[in-house]
């Protein structure tokens, strides 16, 4: 069974990038509006803000940075958001000094190199401003970051769950597809078996019918859908065997739509329609049985019937082995958007039909 490789989704990725486009919208806003204040107060030069921002800007992205690397060690705590916040500003107080210290340094050097006079900003009362201000933009990055991680693993999760469950789902339509080979090869074997002594040139060219078969049924049960055109030919060279087995006792017309031969149905799926006339209709009556299939594609929907004009009046109280393996299988490959049917035909008889989305 072919699996697939668990990757992250690329919704992080881009969300991390939306971050970072609103990191620099909040440093830009950030300028504008500390320019403004400073043009109020009577300031003259307009790259004192610039200078002050900008080393704000570039100290905080570098602790930003450290913070996210940080942060991918604490993962495993995201389900305990008090742990994961404790251990993300467990360096908080070193942090702040080393943010302060490390504005005030590049402050001390652009303004000695420049030849200008200190900052008031560098006077030792804006400390504690300073250190507020860290530590709100510190839990602002920590609740960001939480939340980037959390969707993360989220989204990780869920990829994971998804592809679990399709990966069960493959394992069912197997594990149904393959119970069909012993039960038709069983009905096939005692279609010959019951001529073999009768008519051994007709049981011998029903043996050439059936490896041929065979050999197309073993080679579709590897993939649980196939075309309804494959399907097709699965299912005449089944009626073909059983057309020769009963002879004139049953007849059977074909109206399928070739506009309908891209539709995917499940593999082996209709011939659980057909068998169930012969084993249920057919062999239990001496007149002569008239069997429709038809198949026809409309609004995105593929519709299959096989109707017979047997002398059912009521309707089975459960599914056989063939068409109960069938409802499981279209259950599990499209849900509620594909059922199977059984309804009376007016004056006796059967239309079971299956309907399912066409895809191609």
């Amino acid at each position: 069974m072919e699996t697939t490789s668990l990757s992250l989704p690329n919704r992080p990725h881009r969300l991390w990038r939306r971050v970072l486009w609103i990191w620099g919208a909040f440093w830009v806003l950030m300028f504008l509006i500390g320019a403004q204040e400073y043009l109020w107060t009577g300031g003259k030069q307009l790259w004192n803000p610039v200078v002050e921002y900008g080393i704000a800007a570039l100290v905080s992205t570098a602790l930003a940075v450290v913070q996210v690397r940080r942060s991918l060690r604490c993962d495993h705590l995201l389900g305990q958001p008090a742990r994961w916040f404790l251990r993300m500003w467990a360096w908080m107080p070193l942090q702040v000094v080393a943010f302060i210290a490390a504005i005030r340094g590049l402050r001390l050097v652009f303004y000695a190199l420049a030849g200008l006079p200190l900052h008031p900003a560098l006077q030792v009362e804006s400390l504690p401003y300073e250190a507020i201000k860290f530590s709100l933009f510190y839990a602002l990055l920590g609740g960001i970051q939480f939340g980037v991680h959390s969707y993360r693993a989220w989204a990780t999760e869920r990829l994971r769950a998804e592809q679990q469950a399709r990966l069960a789902q493959q394992a069912q339509l197997a594990q149904l597809t393959q119970q069909l080979q012993p039960h038709f090869l069983f009905n096939a074997l005692n279609t010959v078996s019951s001529l073999i002594h009768t008519d051994p040139d007709q049981a011998d060219a029903l043996l050439t019918h059936l490896g041929s078969l065979l050999r197309a049924a073993t080679d579709a049960s590897q993939k649980p859908e196939q075309s309804l055109d494959e399907e097709m030919a699965l299912l005449r060279a089944y009626a073909d065997i059983m057309a020769q087995r009963f002879g004139d006792r049953v007849r059977i017309a074909w109206e399928v739509d070739a506009g309908a031969g891209h539709c995917r149905v499940p593999t082996l799926g209709l011939q659980a329609l057909l068998e169930n006339c012969f084993r249920h209709v057919v062999e239990k009556r001496r007149a002569p049985t008239h069997i429709v299939v038809r198949a026809a594609h409309h609004a995105g929907m593929l519709r299959v019937e096989i109707e017979d004009d047997g002398d059912l009046q009521v309707l089975p109280a459960r599914r056989g082995v063939g068409l109960g393996n069938l409802e499981r299988r279209l259950a599990s490959l499209h849900g509620a958007g594909a059922r199977l049917t059984l309804r009376l035909r007016p004056g006796g008889g059967l239309l079971a039909g299956v309907e399912l989305p066409c895809a191609h």
